[in-house]
């Protein structure tokens, strides 16, 4: 596959690039860690003056009309500032609904989701009792849970919305090591859910916009740490030469270098053959959130130590990349998780 961006991608890239520069800043992102874990106004600039809340959306319920790449440009600007985004549940929610819902869940959903006026929140591989249009269970690891407006539940005989505002729902909010994205729990009884009424449709198309947006996330985080580190290679010195002159120090950012732009390659593949509906999207999808991830939580670890004593500090940004990396880990699916999916549709029974 050859895979080069439109200009149109170019310059939504420059776009969001410079966007997520100037506005999410270190500053910004600690003080939405003190609260929600979201930073308000860059989601209301996001939504609102960017439009990009309905990335991935058809224009007649507000979207933009985009695809994955143009969402895994957005989720690698994100991820490169660690920006405090609701992003995760709201790409999957709007998927889930746009690709699986009837035309009345369209027309009520997907119009406040795209504007940025609604929140969601995703519960995967959930098990929940459905009985008569109401569900009770216990739902875990909801990213942005605690403030979110809706829910998307992957359940294994379908796929529901559920108001989190509404009756029998009760959020319990959680100390995650992930701030920027901190989880929560939700116990519902007898809570209304409305039924998607293609779950199987649905559920794909939230995966996909779930996995392509914490590769991407992770491709901008890693790519992040590498420049970060190169430049305090040549800022700091000792025994009178810059550290980055030291052979070992090259070593470890050359290893760097080689696994994001193979990190790059596997984002960016996933993402197109979603887009073009090849047959090679699912085994793109498990690669790419796998090897970015790891990728990433690589990259970060290497921050932290080759920025010595500073790199340990809380005053210093190392940390925050390396919590994300952590927490893109085991989002949505383990790296062993999804190595063993590849190895399935590559070695069949073998496997």
């Amino acid at each position: 596959m050859e895979f080069a961006f439109t200009e149109e991608q170019r310059m939504i890239g420059e776009t969001v690039r410079g966007f997520f520069a100037e506005h999410a800043t270190s500053a910004r992102t600690r003080t939405a860690m003190s609260g929600t874990g979201i930073d308000r106004q860059l989601w209301g600039a996001f939504a609102g003056e960017l439009g990009l809340a309905g990335i991935g959306l058809p224009e007649e319920y507000g979207g933009v009309g985009l695809g994955m790449v143009e969402l895994a440009l957005v989720a690698e600007a994100a991820g490169t500032h660690v920006a405090a985004l609701p992003l995760l549940g709201h790409v999957m929610l709007t998927q889930a609904i746009a690709k699986g819902g009837t035309e009345a869940q369209k027309s009520a959903w997907l119009p406040p989701l795209a504007s940025g006026e609604l929140i969601a929140t995703a519960a995967w591989q959930a098990d929940p009792v459905v009985r008569d249009g109401r569900m009770s269970g216990t739902f875990s690891y909801l990213p942005h849970g605690a403030v979110a407006d809706l829910m998307l539940v992957h359940g294994k005989d379908g796929a529901w919305i559920v108001d989190l505002k509404g009756a029998g729902v009760t959020i319990t909010a959680h100390v995650t090591m992930d701030q920027t994205r901190p989880l929560a729990s939700a116990e519902l009884v007898d809570a209304p859910a409305d039924a998607l009424e293609l779950g199987d449709i649905a559920i794909a198309a939230a995966l996909a916009a779930g996995w392509i947006c914490l590769a991407a996330e992770a491709l901008g985080a890693g790519q992040a740490a590498i420049d970060q580190t190169v430049a305090y290679s040549r800022e700091r010195v000792q025994f009178g030469r810059p550290i980055g002159s030291f052979q070992a120090y090259k070593h470890r950012l050359a290893d760097m270098v080689v696994e994001i732009e193979q990190a790059r390659s596997a984002v960016w593949w996933a993402a197109c053959a979603v887009d073009e509906n090849s047959d090679e999207a699912a085994l793109a999808l498990h690669a790419a959130k796998s090897f970015a991830a790891d990728t990433a939580f690589l990259c970060a670890g290497n921050m932290i130590q080759l920025h010595g004593g500073i790199g340990f500090t809380w005053d210093h940004d190392a940390h925050l990349y390396f919590k994300r990396a952590r927490s893109i880990q085991t989002l949505l699916g383990t790296g062993a998780y999804h190595r063993e999916a590849v190895a399935g549709m590559i070695l069949g029974a073998a496997a």
